[in-house]
């Protein structure tokens, strides 16, 4: 199986957990020109009136400058690898799989498909895990 697999950095922002909370930093980025591949935002649970927005890509100054004045900071507990390639039934559980025989633990999984391609990102919680699981997802 032919797979695109490379480390990716995911920034995050707070925002009030609110009408217009997402709105404001995604437009924030947007009219800076980041042209945003993932995005997922979620309520804190433990932090009653907050959530979290998680994005990737940011590119150049000056997109990571209007990132940093909405808050953003690129994660630094949560190490990211974007896979791509053709869909095919079973793929995010093969994946799991292989990442699973690995010994890798994950913080998070996200997939999706669009036509006949998929994207998941792997989530782990350190740069050599994410080596390690990107050399792991290189070798399917």
């Amino acid at each position: 199986m032919e797979l695109l697999v490379e480390p990716v950095e995911v920034w995050a922002a707070g925002i009030p957990d609110q009408p217009g909370g997402l709105a404001t930093v995604l437009t924030t980025l947007r009219d800076a020109g980041a042209d945003l591949q993932l995005i997922i935002a979620r309520r804190s649970p433990e932090r009653p009136g907050e959530g979290v927005v998680f994005v990737t890509p940011l590119q150049g100054d000056h997109e990571m400058r209007a990132a940093a004045v909405a808050g953003f900071n690129i994660t630094q507990r949560q190490h990211c690898v974007r896979v791509t390639g053709r869909n095919q039934p079973g793929i995010a559980a093969a994946l799991a799989e292989d990442l699973a025989e690995a010994g890798i633990n994950l913080r998070g999984f996200s997939a999706s498909v669009i036509g006949t391609q998929f994207i998941a990102y792997v989530a782990v919680d350190s740069e050599a895990e994410a080596e390690k699981a990107a050399s792991v997802l290189k070798a399917v």
